[in-house]
């Protein structure tokens, strides 16, 4: 018999973020693969006869490799249980859901994808931040910071002369490389930046400055990793808002 996997989205913290399909899954479910960035407010819904399989997946401390999750994830749902792949944010949004999905598909496992919020759009609005305003950023684009310094991934001319807004995911480490590599490209020095800490948690932080101030400001306030960067005009209404 063959069971179903969902890859659901728990969103970036808050439970009253949770989408309900997500609620309604993590109640009747068998078995959850959890990340290690899901909250421990959502984590506290879980009913006590679900079997939990920790897959960590936080910066540099990963239980185990992407592949050996594909494959827990199939074997899973060929037992014919009821599997939820609990991952922070949206399972679509740098979550590895799309690899995930590929593998459960090529072996024939059905697997729905509930999307969650990410915090690329929860943290700055939690801040005061909208990523788009019609008066000064008409586009946003998302950017995966945890890449190293000879990562030819990232367009960073591309990015430098963007006029819209930048969010960068799991960059805290990167932050210096992040805007070394803006104003090397062109990207004005002065440009408003910020960093949240922990977004929509009761922990959340921010910090804001210029591409050539924030990294002093983050390190004399001590952020704490997860965090993100938002570089742009809309930063600047963190004071208004």
């Amino acid at each position: 018999m063959t069971g179903r996997v969902f890859l659901v989205g728990a969103g970036p913290g808050d439970p009253g973020l949770l989408t309900l399909r997500a609620a309604e899954l993590i109640a009747s479910a068998d078995v959850i693969a959890l990340d290690a960035l899901v909250s421990g407010e959502i984590r506290s819904r879980i009913p006590p006869h679900v079997e939990i399989l920790h897959t960590g997946k936080r910066a540099g401390a990963h239980a185990m490799p992407q592949e050996e999750i594909n494959a827990l994830l199939v074997a899973e749902g060929r037992k014919g249980k009821r599997v939820v792949r609990l991952k922070g944010g949206d399972p679509f949004v740098f979550g590895r859901g799309g690899e995930e999905a590929m593998a459960l598909t090529a072996a024939g496992i059905p697997v729905e994808v509930v999307p969650g919020i990410s915090s690329a759009i929860a943290g700055p609005a939690y801040a005061g931040i909208p990523v788009t305003h019609r008066s000064c950023a008409t586009s946003l684009t998302i950017v995966t910071a945890h890449e190293s310094e000879a990562s030819t991934g990232i367009a960073w001319s591309a990015l430098a002369a963007s006029k819209g807004t930048l969010v960068f995911l799991m960059g805290l480490g990167n932050l210096p490389l992040v805007t070394r590599m803006l104003i090397e490209h062109g990207m004005p020095p002065q440009t408003a930046a910020a960093v949240i800490s922990k977004a929509t948690t009761p922990d959340q932080r921010t910090v804001t400055g210029t591409l050539e101030t924030i990294e002093q400001a983050v390190a004399n306030a001590q952020l704490e990793a997860p965090a993100l960067i938002v570089v742009g005009d809309v930063v600047k209404l963190h004071e208004v808002i």
